[in-house]
C-alpha cells in the first residue's frame, strides 16, 4: 500500500470570518498550515507563527491569494519573549485577536529506558508549555473584547497511549487538562476554549513518527503507515484540512456554546 503524505488542500465557499484576526502557531506545515489556509479562505486576516521561517512565509503567501491580510512571524512557542513579541505585533497591526489555533508541536519517541531527560523536557516545552504561553498571551486581549476562541491542538494520544510515546502522550494529555482549566476561567467572558484531538494525519510529524517507530516493529516506513491506516475504522489517515474544518467550526458563531471539550478527529480510533 502506497501512502502519499502530500497534503490535499480543501476549498470552501464559506466566508464566516470576514474582518476577524486569527493567530496560528505551527503554521509552516501540516495541521497548522491547513488551519491558516482554511481561515484565510473564510475571510480572516491570519498571523502565521513558526520557527521555520521559509515554510511560514510560504504559508502566509498562500493565504494572501484569498485577498486577506497576513503576516509571518518567527516564533519559538517555548520562549516567552517570542510569544509576547509576536502577539504584540499582531495587536499593533490589527488591534484584536478573534481566534488562536495553538498547533505548534513536535514528536519524539522511544522506549522508557531510551528517553533522556533533555528529550522529555524539550518536547514538553514545545507541546505543553508553548500552548500555555500562547493561551496566556491572548487571554487578556479576548477578555477585554469579551469574545474569542482558543483551539488547542492535542491528539488522540492525549486520551490513549502506546508503548514508546511517553513524552508525546504526556504532553497531549496535559494540553487537554490545560484546555479545560482555561475554558472554565474564560467562559464568563464569552470566550470558548477547546482541544482538538487528531488521529494519524498526513503530516511530516506522522512521517517522523513512522521513521522512528517502524524499525522497532520490524517494518518499513510505508508498512508502518499502512498499518496505522488499517488500524483505523475508516481505513485511512486523515488529511490536514479535515482537522482544520473542525477548528474553523469551533471558532465560528455556530459553536458559541461549546467549550472545555476535547474532540477527536480520528476516523473512529478513540470512541468516548
Amino acid at each position: 500500500m502506497t501512502l502519499s503524505l502530500q497534503p490535499v488542500e480543501h476549498e470552501t465557499a464559506l466566508r464566516r470570518f470576514g474582518g476577524q484576526v486569527v493567530v496560528v502557531t505551527g503554521a509552516a506545515h501540516g495541521i497548522g498550515r491547513a488551519c491558516a489556509l482554511r481561515f484565510a479562505q473564510e475571510g480572516a486576516n491570519v498571523a502565521c507563527l513558526d520557527v521555520d521561517d521559509a515554510g511560514n512565509s510560504a504559508t502566509a503567501e498562500a493565504c494572501r491569494r484569498y485577498g486577506v491580510g497576513t503576516i509571518a512571524l518567527h516564533c519559538d512557542v517555548s520562549r516567552e519573549s517570542d510569544v509576547a513579541f509576536d502577539i504584540a505585533q499582531v495587536m499593533s497591526r490589527w488591534g484584536r485577536i478573534d481566534a488562536l489555533i495553538a498547533a505548534a508541536g513536535i514528536y519524539t519517541g522511544g522506549l522508557l529506558s531510551e528517553v533522556t531527560l533533555q528529550q522529555w523536557q524539550r518536547l514538553l516545552e514545545i507541546n505543553l508549555t508553548g500552548v500555555f504561553l500562547c493561551n496566556r498571551a491572548v487571554a487578556p486581549i479576548m477578555i477585554q473584547q469579551r469574545s474569542g476562541s482558543i483551539i488547542n491542538i492535542s491528539s488522540m494520544s492525549g486520551k490513549t497511549s502506546w508503548a514508546g510515546t511517553h513524552e508525546y502522550s504526556a504532553s497531549k494529555s496535559g494540553v487537554i487538562g490545560l484546555t479545560r482549566s482555561v475554558a472554565m476561567e474564560l467562559a464568563p467572558y464569552g470566550i470558548t476554549v477547546n482541544a482538538v484531538c487528531p488521529g494519524n494525519t498526513k503530516t511530516e510529524l506522522v512521517l517522523r513518527a513512522a521513521r522512528q517507530n517502524a524499525p522497532r516493529e520490524g517494518l518499513t516506513v510505508e508498512e508502518w503507515l499502512a498499518r496505522r491506516a488499517a488500524d483505523c475504522p475508516m481505513k485511512r489517515l486523515a488529511e490536514p484540512w479535515e482537522i482544520a474544518g473542525l477548528c474553523a467550526f469551533l471558532a465560528s458563531e455556530d459553536a458559541r456554546y461549546i467549550t472545555g471539550q476535547a474532540i477527536e478527529v480520528d476516523g473512529g480510533m478513540v470512541m468516548s
